[in-house]
């Protein structure tokens, strides 16, 4: 194959691949506006995700796919209030749904997952959250919230 096409079939499926501007600018406008709402900033941005600096250890980040998503992590053995209020806060933005609801929902995954040693999945009102707890890993427990895509 000469060299020219194979630079053009190269350049044509980085573009296939490559998120969609407008795409991109409202996953940007969702991080900003999480950043603010948690009094944290936006950090790097890897593909669709996007990791947010919010005070403390917890990390979170958002991936914008087919719908939004926010997950937290935590090395801590047990995460404080404030991961998951920050997450709940971040949730809303997401799936829209009331900070205080989806602390409730959460709450339950990270507990179902500490009892019943594995990952929580709940689907609630065309949205879901899911926990997963390690208590020997770095990584203690990583929650997650967003809209379940159409299909």
């Amino acid at each position: 194959m000469p060299r020219a096409a194979l630079a053009l079939l190269v350049t044509l499926a980085a573009l296939a691949l490559a998120p969609l501007p407008a795409a991109a600018d409202e996953c940007d406008g969702l991080a900003q506006r999480i950043a603010a709402a948690t009094g944290g900033k936006v950090g790097r941005r890897s593909g669709p995700s996007i990791d947010l600096k919010v005070p403390g250890t917890n990390r979170f980040d958002v991936t914008c796919r087919a719908e939004p998503i926010v997950q937290a992590s935590s090395g801590d053995p047990r995460p404080s209030d404030t991961y998951f209020r920050d997450l709940s806060v971040a949730a809303e933005l997401v799936v829209g749904e009331s900070a205080g609801a989806v602390q409730g929902i959460v709450a339950r995954a990270y507990e179902t997952s500490l009892r019943e040693g594995r990952k929580s999945f709940i689907q609630q009102n065309g949205w879901s959250a899911s926990c997963y707890t390690d208590s020997a890993g770095a990584i203690r427990t990583l929650c997650s919230v967003g809209r379940i895509p159409p299909g």
